[in-house]
């Protein structure tokens, strides 16, 4: 019996080990961002802020939408510690855009400032905090864990 579990469980984890090690199982999935933000910028609905961050943060998704209401641009990125943020970049109407991104009753919580700009920090849905700028023409949104300290470090690099 004990034959047979090390047959089958052998091969397993052989594999398991060729997954993580050769192929780079473990590593976040990364896409490139470039594409959706030319179409953006080629929109030219708002002007688009894009983020300088180091090597270890990670695009994971990359969208661009217009719609009647006005255009979307999003950015969803793991940082440095695998945890997931999103950067929201929207000319929709930010009394439409912040209920929908943060859920039925975002509170604001305080204010983050980066540089020239002041941020609002909300409550977003559970577990979760944001960190909005509103401007002229566009709202910018970046969201994630309530505890992620990175929240901040990806507005501040927003050019």
């Amino acid at each position: 019996m004990v034959m047979s579990l090390a047959v089958l469980l052998v091969p397993i984890a052989l594999l398991l080990i060729f997954y993580r090690l050769v192929l780079d199982g473990d590593k976040p999935i990364s896409v490139d961002a470039e594409p959706t933000l030319q179409q953006a910028r080629a929109a030219k609905v708002f002007p688009v802020s894009e983020p300088r961050l180091g090597a270890d943060w990670h695009v994971q998704t990359a969208t661009f939408k217009q719609e009647q209401g006005g255009a979307t641009l999003r950015l969803g990125y793991a940082d440095p510690d695998g945890e997931p943020l999103q950067l929201v970049e929207s000319s929709v109407a930010t009394a439409t855009l912040i209920p929908a991104e943060l859920g039925k009753e975002p509170e604001a919580v305080g204010t983050y400032r980066a540089g020239a700009r002041t941020w609002q920090r909300y409550d977003a849905r559970p577990g979760e905090n944001a960190l909005v700028l509103l401007e002229k023409g566009r709202t910018i949104i970046v969201v994630g864990k309530a505890e992620s300290a990175n929240l901040e470090k990806l507005a501040s690099s927003l050019s």
